[in-house]
């Protein structure tokens, strides 16, 4: 291998897989992680047993069931997942990794334990915003400890039960911030009054998808001028069967867009609050041909790929997919509405530009998104870096099918999508 980086093992990088012509297949994409946590949170909270079929079982969610069992839950994974409630107990040490839905929708549920738990995760854990977590604890009477850190790690102090009340928030920086109190809210002795202190939320899918989840359990949330009710009672038991992850799914799409190949998603939903069903919106604008039938999306890449200026502060989440796509197209591309993103798994505005760099492509970041002067790739002198940041790993393949590229760690995709590699090469190969 000619080169390496700094405290990465040369073992660990992953030479990407470059197209030798239009990408072509068709394939089906595991659960949605999204879907899947909340789902096993709203099952935990609930008055009886549910079976959740299709669930993701990826880091993400296999660290929200190890949170929720350490919690006293009984979850038994088998072709479908059963999970049972019991009585909420401190967990002792909870390892959130890095993932955002675990480290923002766990602690409200510690908080109705009768106990001590503490949350921690990996490094860069401690680097996300927890602020507005610690702080909407506090104010519903819980006690949180975090050295005046406002961040991981922390320990909530459970007593069994969470007054609850008016709660205002600055959810400006991440949804998942609303959606943690919404979840937990009906369980609380007073329900949740959620007062959004912001004028923005970005993400408001994610919103929309815990809401109608909500609902589905018999939980009604009654929202107006930037607050959100929820009035206490029981959380009902429901089997669910989890929608595939249209996030995820973007990812093989770009792969038709910047090949000028044809690529099919087996179920995806005619109706769905996933954000990334809009990919089919922005694809078309850059010049793909969409096609939703009963049975499947089907993608055709177009001959060439035009630059978009798009407002993507709903969909944050497919910044780099995008962002790679936009690189391939002749002109200038604009992302905007995306500044909450510099704290995702990493900041993922300045992980583009650099990695854009290596293979020749210029970007400027702006005060809210990403200026991406597109054109022709060259081949990357240095191994492109996945920042442990599953989009940026999927991201730098989606590069690689067109420059040589070698990525320091492919198996960042396991947080969401632990096949990604495999999926990947039977789709570049033909096999999928």
């Amino acid at each position: 291998m000619p080169w390496g980086r700094a405290g990465y093992a040369f073992a660990m990088a992953w030479r990407a897989i470059q197209a030798i012509g239009p990408v072509t297949g068709v394939l089906s994409v595991p659960g949605s992680k999204s879907i899947s946590n909340r789902a096993l949170l709203l099952a935990a909270l609930s008055d009886g047993p549910s079976k959740l079929t299709g669930l993701l079982l990826a880091r993400d969610t296999k660290l929200m069931i190890a949170a929720l069992q350490a919690l006293g839950i009984k979850i038994e994974v088998s072709d479908a997942v059963l999970v049972t409630p019991a009585a909420l107990i401190g967990a002792g040490r909870i390892d959130v990794g890095l993932a955002g839905t675990v480290m923002r929708f766990v602690p409200p549920v510690a908080a109705l334990a009768a106990g001590e738990t503490t949350f921690f995760g990996d490094a860069q854990a401690s680097l996300r915003p927890m602020e507005v977590t610690i702080d909407s604890l506090r104010q519903l009477g819980v006690k949180v400890e975090d050295k005046n850190t406002n961040s991981l790690p922390f320990t909530v102090h459970g007593l069994g039960n969470v007054g609850g009340g008016e709660v205002r928030i600055d959810a400006s920086t991440s949804s998942q911030f609303l959606s943690a109190l919404l979840l937990v809210g009906a369980r609380f002795d007073a329900g949740i009054t959620i007062i959004n202190t912001s004028e923005n939320i970005p993400s408001m899918p994610h919103i929309e998808m815990t809401i109608e989840m909500l609902a589905e359990h018999g939980v009604i949330v009654e929202s107006s001028n930037n607050s959100w009710q929820v009035k206490p009672g029981k959380i009902k038991a429901i089997d669910r069967v989890i929608e595939p992850d249209l996030s995820n799914a973007t990812v093989f799409l770009a792969a038709a867009m910047v090949t000028a190949g044809k690529v099919s998603i087996n179920n995806w939903p005619h109706q769905t609050t996933q954000a990334g069903d809009q990919i089919r919106e922005i694809f078309a604008k850059m010049g793909a041909t969409v096609e939703l039938n009963a049975d499947d999306l089907t993608l055709t890449g177009p001959k060439k790929v035009l630059p978009i200026e798009v407002d993507l502060s709903q969909i944050g989440e497919l910044t780099p997919t995008i962002a790679a796509v936009a690189a391939t197209a002749t002109g200038i591309s604009k992302l905007t509405g995306i500044a909450h993103l510099r704290g995702h798994e990493t900041d993922r505005l300045a992980a583009i530009v650099a990695e854009l760099a290596k293979v020749g492509i210029k970007a400027v970041e702006l005060p809210d998104g990403l200026e991406i002067h597109g054109g022709n790739l060259s081949p990357a002198k240095q191994l492109l870096s996945s920042y442990h940041d599953h989009r940026m790993a999927t991201f730098a393949a989606i590069l690689g099918l067109l420059v040589e590229l070698e990525l320091d760690d492919i198996a960042a995709t396991s947080k969401t999508l632990p096949e990604f590699a495999v999926l990947w090469q039977q789709l570049i190969a033909g096999a999928a």
